[in-house]
């Protein structure tokens, strides 16, 4: 049974950066699709971006455009989540999670059902 383990969460002051790590294993990491997603206090899970793995096509939610990026290394089986410009409504609980799917789908890349391997969460506090 695939694994995906976040690291690098903690708490940052507003403006600050911070950087995630998921580290997977026991999965063909190279055929999968990724996303991070993350799930506020009280609110729905939102999806923050998504790479394809046959191109590496992102998809990037608008509240995080410009400010957030991933990246995934085939070689180490891990991806990252570069986030600057924090600010405090991106707190939440990140999860990475791993899709079977060549392609983050176009119409939602997002559909929470498409990704069959999910991280145990890193918790984000942005706060002064």
């Amino acid at each position: 049974q695939g694994q995906l383990v976040e690291s690098g969460g903690g708490l940052v002051q507003p403006g600050g950066s911070l950087s995630l790590s998921c580290a997977a294993s026991k999965f063909g990491f190279h055929y999968y699709s990724l996303a991070w997603f993350r799930q506020a206090p009280g609110k729905e899970r939102e999806g923050v971006l998504c790479i394809s793995y046959i191109d590496n096509t992102t998809y990037t939610t608008d509240s995080v455009k410009g400010r957030f990026t991933a990246s995934r290394d085939n070689a180490k089986k891990q991806m990252s989540l570069q986030m600057n410009s924090l600010k405090p409504e991106d707190t939440a609980i990140y999860y990475c999670a791993a899709s079977s799917l060549a392609y983050c789908r176009r119409d939602d890349p997002y559909d929470p059902q498409e990704f069959e391997i999910w991280g145990q969460g890193a918790q984000v506090t942005v706060s002064s």
